[in-house]
């Protein structure tokens, strides 16, 4: 009975359905990023949603409508500095992180106003999240999915063979570039679920825990998905029943059921 009158509330119902679709989005985007060893672009575009987030609420915008092009923006800026610079690896990330952190600093210390609405993007909270977002974030979902729905073939062969994707007429800078893109939304996307310093984790960890027991990318598309999904609803319900940190609590779940993972593998 305790457990009905839980999801009679209107707030834990949208936290939900919000959180399923960004869950689906993370892990299946996360998957391509891990494989191609880029999952720590996901870190640096959420310290520049930091950034992007402090700019809305200084020019008084809802922060999202601004996050969102910024991030986008910022993504494309990693990849050419990446192009310019291949010898020192993830230097580019570092360097985009660092301008959108310093800007998020500085406009909120000029700016003393917004600066608990700021950082409570640091650590989100799905359990406020409003109708708005969670139609914007159902909305945005569909797209990321419709998006590599079309191009999974262009994305799987880049992300296993990039030279052999090229000699087959894949246009590997174009899916580059349609990557770093999509990463760019999930990250917003990500923010208001488990916050700007826990992104990255959402990204990272459905995908790894798949591969431990996956034989194919489909297979551990479906089980990263499902892992992500699991984490994600059991980590609203116990963050709403210990009154514990949203953000927070999802993230330990994924981290739980990764630590099974690896205690599977090893004993199996």
């Amino acid at each position: 009975m305790e457990i009905l009158t839980f999801l009679q509330y209107s707030f834990i119902q949208k936290a939900f359905f919000a959180g399923s679709f960004v869950a689906i989005v993370c892990s299946t985007l996360g998957l391509f990023l891990v494989l191609r060893k880029m999952s720590l672009i996901g870190d640096g575009l959420s310290h520049v949603s930091f950034g992007a987030i402090a700019l809305g609420l200084f020019l008084g915008i809802y922060p999202f409508y601004v996050a969102i092009p910024v991030v986008m923006i910022a993504s494309i800026l990693i990849l050419k500095i990446s192009e310019k610079i291949k010898a020192y690896g993830d230097a580019a990330i570092g360097i985009i992180s660092s301008l959108g952190i310093a800007g998020g600093v500085i406009l909120a210390s000029v700016s003393k106003g917004f600066n608990v609405d700021l950082f409570s993007y640091l650590f989100g909270n799905i359990l406020a999240i409003s109708i708005t977002e969670v139609i914007l974030s159902v909305a945005l979902s569909f797209v990321v999915l419709t998006v590599i729905y079309f191009f999974y073939w262009d994305l799987f062969s880049a992300t296993f063979d990039e030279e052999y994707a090229k000699t087959t007429g894949i246009k590997t800078n174009f899916i580059n570039t349609l990557l770093t893109l999509l990463t760019a939304v999930t990250v917003v996307l990500s923010v208001k679920m488990v916050g700007i310093m826990l992104v990255s984790a959402l990204l990272i960890l459905p995908a790894v825990t798949a591969l431990q027991f996956a034989k194919g990318f489909k297979t551990a598309m479906i089980m990263a998905g499902f892992v992500s999904l699991i984490s994600v609803l059991l980590g609203i319900s116990f963050s709403f029943l210990l009154d514990l940190p949203t953000g927070a609590t999802i993230v330990m779940m994924n981290i739980l059921f990764f630590s099974l993972a690896l205690f599977y593998k090893k004993i199996t």
